[in-house]
């Protein structure tokens, strides 16, 4: 992840963060506009961009004029100035790495999403999660301070918490918008993903953005979750749900190996707690620790992954050697764990407490197989290339890329 800065159209600082994959070389680049009065670092927006990062994508989240660590004052924003925000973020990402071809919006991002989506040529897919209908939806949040706004040209209303001055003008710039005509005129695939427990943003939104836009689109139900996902597996699933989708759209070129020496990339954020990003091969995973262990468990431990290497080669092997046999194995199922454990007849060991790496194993047969051939091969499972390493002397040469 890189912190990172551009100017918007007034030429203010707005502060941003670029996460990529593993490897740094993202598939496609997506924009994320976070919900009104919301931060880039809101952790439903941190689990989405994690998520889109873990299939490839690159992700610029920021802070949109007068919220987080963006120059500016709130007082002096509207719906208009978030479009042009990502306005800027797009030329940003054009100017410096590559044009977004994905957009998602949350909340009132969601609705500008659609706007700036519309002003946006590389843009092909959007996704909008919670997004109302219309963006003057929202005065239904600063209801009780609408007549004097109207009366003082503002009013210091409480949002979520935290006190915010709101001008008429974000009232008026509210009213002249209307989503309808700029998501039936959108011509680009759209994914609307919502609650039917949102109490902000009620999910009849959804039906209306949905009856406005032209196919492609699509509508996924968000069942249980809560406005602004605070459960962290419904920011997942939702992550998971957007990067599939928006791969039917986009442009995937087949990437070549890593440009490197060695076949995987681990690549870990210090803010990030233990959830570390991995390319293996041209596959983009997850690896980290249980919670237990002060992980998210969003992804196997590095033994775990030890471990379904293990299993992986032997199941593999099996099947190698069983179809040069034509023996008759329509399965095979290979179980493994690692833990530490006492030894037993350890003439290396130093006495009777010393504790060894363990790798558990058991392998299930399913076929029309004889005893002789199913001794053969737990026999053959043990010659896997991965059981030998394990077994053998190995060395690890490190050194430090400069």
């Amino acid at each position: 992840m890189q912190k990172v800065s551009f100017t918007n159209k007034d030429g203010l600082k707005l502060s941003g963060r670029l996460e990529l994959p593993a490897n740094q070389q993202p598939h496609n680049f997506a924009l994320f506009a976070h919900c009104f009065t919301c931060t880039k670092n809101l952790s439903a927006i941190r689990n989405i961009s994690r998520a889109l990062t873990s299939q490839g994508f690159g992700v610029l989240r920021f802070d949109f004029t007068g919220l987080g660590e963006s120059h500016g004052d709130f007082e002096d924003t509207n719906f208009s100035g978030n479009v042009d925000d990502l306005l800027s973020a797009s030329n940003f990402l054009k100017s410096h790495y590559k044009s977004p071809t994905l957009i998602i919006g949350h909340s009132l991002g969601g609705a500008a999403a659609i706007y700036a989506a519309a002003n946006i040529n590389s843009i092909k897919a959007v996704a909008t999660i919670g997004a109302p209908s219309n963006p003057k939806h929202v005065q239904h949040l600063i209801k009780s301070s609408i007549n004097e706004i109207n009366k003082n040209g503002k009013a210091v209303v409480n949002l979520s918490g935290r006190d915010f001055t709101i001008k008429k003008q974000f009232l008026d710039d509210l009213e002249t918008n209307s989503i309808y005509n700029v998501a039936s005129n959108l011509r680009k695939a759209l994914l609307i993903l919502h609650s039917p427990q949102d109490t902000t943003v009620g999910i009849e939104n959804a039906e209306k953005i949905y009856k406005a836009a032209h196919h492609p689109k699509s509508f996924i139900s968000l069942d249980g979750a809560d406005h602004l996902l605070s459960n962290k597996e419904d920011s997942i699933y939702t992550g998971n749900v957007i990067a599939n989708w928006a791969k039917r759209y986009l442009d995937i070129t087949k990437q070549a190996q890593i440009k490197t020496s060695h076949q995987v990339v681990a690549n870990l954020n210090i803010e990030d707690g233990f959830t570390t990003q991995m390319k293996v091969g041209n596959h983009y995973m997850v690896a980290d620790e249980p919670l237990t262990y002060g992980g998210n468990d969003f992804g196997p431990s590095p033994y775990e992954l030890v471990s379904a290497g293990l299993s992986a080669c032997t199941a593999m092997t099996i099947k190698m050697y069983v179809n040069r046999k034509g023996w008759d194995l329509k399965n095979v199922e290979v179980h493994t764990s690692y833990s530490k454990t006492h030894a037993k007849d350890c003439d290396a060991c130093e006495d009777n407490t010393s504790k060894i790496d363990t790798f558990e194993r058991d392998i299930k047969l399913t076929g029309n197989l004889d005893k002789e051939q199913t001794k053969r091969i737990l026999q053959i499972a043990d010659k896997c290339p991965v059981h030998k390493t394990l077994h053998n002397d190995t060395q690890i040469i490190t050194k430090l890329i400069t």
